[in-house]
């Protein structure tokens, strides 16, 4: 039972070790060859050129969200299109119907958020 398990997921183990190996060892490398020479403009708060004005913990506005949250759905609703696409030719035509109804509903969903003015940065 052990020489079936090892024959099998030796080369993943293998694998691991080497690629956790590898890792260790570059950090480490990188760690020990770095200069080490910080000067005041180095260690100083970078903020796209200007010193930092505002706490860091400031609130954003909720439109920031909502356009983020927006992204993620529709990009993740359309990466049902990839595996779909691939199937097409087994699944037949009520696969097709089946993502014609899905895209139709998210069509109407986008048309609806831009319409409510959700996806505009005022």
């Amino acid at each position: 039972m052990l020489a079936d398990f090892l024959k099998d997921y030796l080369p993943i183990i293998l694998f691991l070790i080497i690629a956790l190996g590898l890792s260790i060892l570059f950090i480490a490398i990188n760690y020990l060859a770095s200069p080490k020479n910080p000067d005041p403009e180095k260690l100083s708060a970078y903020e796209c050129g200007f010193e930092p004005f505002n706490d860091s913990r400031m609130e954003f506005d909720v439109r920031f969200y909502l356009v983020a949250i927006l992204f993620i759905i529709f990009d993740l609703e359309i990466a049902f299109l990839f595996p779909w696409a691939i199937s097409l030719g087994q699944i037949g035509l009520f696969g097709f119907i089946s993502m014609m109804i899905f895209l139709f509903i998210l069509t109407v969903g986008f048309i609806y958020e831009w319409k409510k003015g959700a996806l505009d940065w005022e």
